[in-house]
């Protein structure tokens, strides 16, 4: 576990009252603030004043600019608004995902089958999304995917999307994330188009059913020159799992492959795909949300005084529609810097104009309701570990709801000290204890991929090496039932 930085001073806003950290990045921190109108909790991303270059000031702008106009997509992160602080910052006012992203899980539980597929259709709706707006992500990840308050997956952090189609080149800083790169975007010069998206996505989707990125070695050196190495030669490790079928073995496979000819040609592709395994598997189709592109049957074209809206069309796993695949302009690569297994790279890439209308949304709460049990990670309660289906029947709205679960409360009084021996020590008090209670405390990093462990004592030591400063962790409070604390205590120590 690395000791993470100290995260920088969260900017007064007006209109908005600070309220914790949510998370530290390499150009930019995360905070909770509330909203004072609408009262709300959102998260709002805040540059580094380290790294405020013109061109991490342009990046961060395309950024905001790019969420919002994608940001309508029931699997895309919400972007509510953008500016300046008083000291200079730029920030990004941005949907707050309470429960816990996709990083904390994978590694912290072992997730199911049916809900993986869930997840890997519906994020594949979102990137088909993204990319019939020209955009390619290129650095979909665990730890850019959040998990919304009904349990949906929202895609996030488009801070290193590449735009294509139309001229007017322009530099800008990008990087990407070495364990679920596509061999083309490290070679030189990095390519990518729409194939490198799916290859990112089943890499994620691996990641999930496996517990580790896609070429990484248990207990083996995973640094990024091993990590590339692996990526551009050796065939896609085995899972692991004898409970994932042979179909999505091979569908993980094929999305994966070296070339991206041999891979699907798009994230729609992909997504059938995935579903075409839900119906072997005899599980419910999730629905692929792309938006529409036409009224309903009988239904007259919009006044000018009208109200308007835009559906959200629900391809099911038999649908077809042929669509050419996106291509994308090779990057010039200026340089390359590593850090562990991150790679930066300076390129200039082509502007973006849309090419289609503004996205429809439409997130149905009744469907996307979830029961909070599952036991383990971070930031608030998991999703249910036991995989609970969503209903049969009309695809469409879906008037119920489940019961709320029984909060669990957070640990209380987390405090530290350094012992005699170098290591820090926390301790921590359960508020209302219950026969069974457990505790699952980590450190916490800047990636937000920390390991999480259990223990049964209300204490927890972090070793002397790997507390050579200040150190911080967080601590839940888990039930004998796998109930999970829907906040962590956070403390640090030096």
């Amino acid at each position: 576990m690395s000791v993470p930085r100290a995260a920088s001073r969260p900017p007064q806003l007006p209109g908005f009252d600070y309220v914790r950290n949510l998370g530290l990045g390499g150009f930019a921190d995360v905070f909770l603030y509330r909203q004072h109108l609408p009262s709300r909790l959102v998260a709002v991303k805040v540059l580094l004043a380290a790294g405020l270059s013109d061109g991490v000031r342009a990046q961060f702008t395309d950024e905001a600019n790019l969420m919002a106009r994608l940001s309508h997509h029931p699997s895309i992160v919400t972007v509510h608004h953008a500016s300046v602080a008083a000291d200079g910052r730029p920030y990004l006012v941005m949907e707050y995902c309470s429960q816990p992203g996709l990083a904390q899980r994978y590694r912290a539980e072992r997730m199911g089958v049916a809900e993986v597929l869930r997840i890997g259709v519906r994020l594949a709706a979102a990137v088909e999304t993204a990319h019939r707006a020209g955009v390619l992500h290129r650095d979909i990840k665990p730890s850019n995917v959040l998990v919304t308050d009904f349990g949906w997956p929202a895609l996030t952090d488009f801070g290193i999307a590449a735009t294509v189609g139309l001229h007017g080149a322009a530099g800008a800083a990008a990087g990407l994330s070495v364990p679920w790169a596509p061999p083309e975007m490290l070679a030189e010069p990095p390519t990518a188009d729409e194939r490198s998206d799916v290859y990112c996505l089943a890499a994620t989707l691996y990641s999930l059913l496996a517990g580790r990125s896609p070429f990484e070695v248990p207990g083996g050196v995973n640094g990024a020159a091993e990590l590339i190495t692996r990526i551009e030669r050796d065939p896609v490790p085995a899972i692991g799992r004898p409970d994932v079928p042979d179909g999505l073995r091979r569908l993980l496979t094929r999305a994966m492959a070296k070339h991206p000819d041999e891979r699907h040609p798009s994230a729609l592709a992909l997504g059938r795909a995935l579903q075409q395994v839900e119906a072997e598997l005899g599980l419910p189709p999730t629905t692929l949300d792309l938006p529409g592109e036409a009224a309903g049957p009988g239904r007259a074209p919009d006044s000018d005084d009208s109200t308007r809206e835009r559906r959200v069309r629900e391809i099911s796993a038999d649908s077809t529609r042929p669509r050419a695949p996106v291509e994308v302009p090779p990057s010039n690569p200026a340089r390359v810097v590593t850090d562990g297994t991150d790679v930066a790279r300076v390129t200039s890439h082509q502007s973006l104009q849309p090419h289609q209308s503004q996205l429809g949304r439409a997130r149905t709460v009744g469907a996307a309701a979830v029961v909070v049990v599952a036991a383990g990670g971070l930031v608030a309660a998991f999703l249910s570990g036991r995989d609970a289906q969503p209903p049969l029947g009309d695809p469409g709205l879906v008037h119920e709801t489940l019961p709320p679960a029984v909060a669990v409360p957070a640990p209380r009084a987390l405090a530290g000290a350094r012992a005699t021996d170098g290591s820090v020590r926390f301790t921590w008090d359960n508020p209302a204890p219950e026969q069974g209670d457990r505790y699952r405390w980590g450190v916490v990093t800047a990636t937000g991929e920390e390991r999480l462990a259990t223990t049964g004592e209300r204490a927890a030591a972090v070793p002397a090496g790997q507390a050579p400063g200040e150190v911080c962790v967080q601590v839940f409070l888990v039930r004998s039932d796998g109930r999970v604390s829907s906040d962590a205590a956070r403390g640090c120590a030096g």
